[in-house]
This record gives C-alpha cells, structure tokens and sequence, in this order.
C-alpha cells in the first residue's frame, strides 16, 4: 500500500470514530478543548489568532471564536481559494453577520463585510484535521490548504490543533516538509512542549 492509499484508509477510519461521537458529546469535548486553549501561555500572549470556522463533526470553535472576539482577541477566519488551492485571511468581528456558507459548504468571512488580512498577522493559528499523532504530525482532509498557508506565517507562529482522542492515532504518515502541529488539544490532554 502506498503512502496516498494508506493516508486515504486511516482518513476514512478516523471520520467513522469522529463521525460517530453524538452531537451531545461533541458539544461537551468542545467545551473541555476550549478551557484547554484558552488557559495555554500562547493563546493568553496572542494579540491575533487564527480559528478555523468548524464544520461536520470537528470540534467545534464557533463558541471558541465568540469567547475570543470577547478576550480582546483580533480574530482571522479562513476563505477557501478553490482554484489558487489556498486560504486566504479575514477578520470578523461578529459571527452572525461576517459568515457564510462557502466552499464545501463551510462557513467562510463575507469580504465584503471584512478586512483581508495578511499570513504575516496571526500570532497563532488554531487549525482543524482529520487525524494527528503525538510527534505533531497531522493529517489534513488531502487539499493541502493549511500545508501551503503554513509555509507563508511567520516562523514563530505557534500552529495548535484540536481534535477529539478518537483523532490520535499511533502514526500519521509525514513528508521531511510537512509542518507539525505544535500542540494537539483534545477533550483529556495538551500534547507536544
């Protein structure tokens, strides 16, 4: 098997367990990534974060977003670029009224309601993911998009990821290239220094 087809299989795998976890206990994990990130020395000394807008069965940030905007916290949302296969920044102030459904289906920032931002703002970068392992490794959804926005942010940028534990697996396959997740959030643990 080789390394597209082995990503593909642990993909699948992982989003039947993510999948399978109740809206209930879902919303309620949530919460508990949410405490976790809020109380991380990098989120407190951020003047600008990035969120990624939830969809699915991902943990869900909307809230987390929310409580940020109310920290004092600039907060940048992503547009997905279909063609470019790359994100483009936003900041939003006010979920209700700076989002739509976008590409896939994923709620994105209005532009015309927005001000683009530059890869350079974020201080640090909260991004979703299909599966992680404890060396930081991640595996994304295939499109590359968070891969390519990584090479554009400043290097010291901390990345942070949240997922469910159901998310962490023994080993996701990785490229020398691929940027890590500095820390894995889940429902019971902050993983990586």
């Amino acid at each position: 098997m080789n390394e597209g087809e082995l990503k593909a299989r642990l993909r699948r795998e992982i989003l039947a367990r993510r999948d399978a976890l109740s809206p209930e206990d879902r919303r309620g994990r949530s919460a508990s990534i949410a405490q976790a990130l809020f109380a991380l020395p990098e989120y407190e000394a951020a003047g600008t974060v990035l969120f990624y807008v939830s969809f699915r069965s991902e943990v869900s940030t909307r809230r987390m977003i929310e409580q940020a905007i109310s920290h004092g916290k600039r907060v940048l949302a992503p547009k997905v670029e279909h063609r470019r296969r790359e994100l483009r920044l936003f900041e939003i102030k006010d979920l209700s009224t700076d989002l739509e459904a976008g590409y896939m289906n994923i709620y994105e920032p209005v532009e015309k309601r927005t001000r683009e931002a530059s890869p350079d703002e974020p201080d640090l970068v909260v991004m979703p993911g299909v599966g992680f392992d404890e060396k930081g490794n991640r595996l994304g959804y295939g499109g590359g998009y968070y891969d390519r926005l990584a090479t554009k942010l400043r290097p010291d940028v901390r990345l942070v990821a949240l997922a469910f534990e159901e998310q962490v697996v023994d080993e996701v396959p990785s490229l020398p290239h691929d940027r890590k997740a500095d820390r894995i959030i889940t429902e019971k643990r902050v993983i990586g220094a």
